[in-house]
């Protein structure tokens, strides 16, 4: 079943794009995620004009409380510098580290996934045993482990989520791939002498990416936890503004001056709120066996 019901209410065919909006916004949840999302996305956005500078120098005296002063309008943290700042600054950073590590680990993974399952055989079982290889290993302890050995760059971080998050899609990849690599067209265009190349990324490819572009949004969502993890344990990039580091530099005045590690730490829950939410909606709206609505 296509995303395209065959005759709208009108009786004109629908687009693809309008059956699935019509499909994903039936999931409140999901709209809500969107909307929480696009908030996230302006944050980003506007962080340039509210802080055309550094966000990490003296904005004021230190620990203003927030909504006291007009200038800082979340106050400021222990150093003087705006919270609010850090705010708007560290949501580029996080969609930032989440869009890139999601790019590289999802290519890589789909890329190992089918020829893995294309091909299967000894080929199968050697992409398999490298990619189960890195299962063994916890994804934290590892990630800290890459750190560790790359340093603390924000490029050496992305990197870092990246490896330790391309083994879901792979495995992803792979079961789309066997379903999907003996089905009738596929058997009509490998009998036309069409390429293995052409068969895996025209044939096949498209019709097995729907799971994978909703685990996207679980590697996103886990990719900005991860690198808040690193930054409040004292392992992210100091020279840019980011949640993580907000939250570890709070810990110090958690008890008298709580907003400063409280502030980064609910938008880091709604922006992982905001994916899990919208990855939830693609799911419905992508799943074949959804009903028409």
């Amino acid at each position: 079943m296509s995303l395209a019901d065959p005759i709208a209410p009108g009786g004109a065919t629908p687009t693809r794009a309008s059956v699935f909006w019509r499909r994903y916004r039936r999931n409140r949840a999901a709209v809500l995620g969107l909307v929480l999302l696009g908030g996230v996305l302006a944050m980003a956005a506007l962080a340039g004009f509210y802080e055309p500078g550094n966000p990490l120098r003296r904005a004021a005296a230190p620990l203003i409380p927030p909504f006291t002063d007009l200038a800082v309008p979340l106050g400021t943290d222990q150093l003087g510098r705006d919270i609010l700042a850090g705010i708007l600054h560290g949501a580029r950073i996080s969609l930032l580290i989440g869009l890139v590590a999601t790019l590289l680990s999802i290519g890589f993974g789909v890329l190992v996934g089918a020829v893995a399952g294309y091909f299967g055989g000894w080929v199968d079982d050697v992409l398999m045993r490298i990619t189960e290889a890195f299962q063994t290993v916890p994804n934290f302890v590892l990630l800290l482990a890459l750190v560790a050995i790359l340093g603390s760059r924000i490029e050496y971080i992305v990197l870092a989520i990246a490896i330790v998050s391309w083994t879901a899609p792979a495995r992803l990849a792979r079961a789309e791939f066997m379903a999907l690599r003996k089905r009738e067209f596929v058997e009509a265009v490998r009998n036309l002498g069409v390429g293995h190349s052409s068969i895996i990324f025209r044939e096949i490819l498209p019709n097995a990416l729907p799971p994978v572009i909703v685990y996207a949004s679980v590697i996103m969502a886990l990719a900005i936890l991860l690198e808040s993890a690193l930054a409040f344990l004292g392992l992210g990039d100091p020279n840019y503004a980011s949640w993580g580091n907000m939250i570890g530099q709070g810990r110090a005045v958690l008890r008298t001056d709580w907003y400063v590690a409280a502030i980064p730490g609910v938008a880091i829950v709604l922006t992982v709120l905001s994916f899990s939410l919208v990855g939830e909606g693609l799911n419905e709206a992508l799943n074949p066996r959804q009903k028409k609505g």
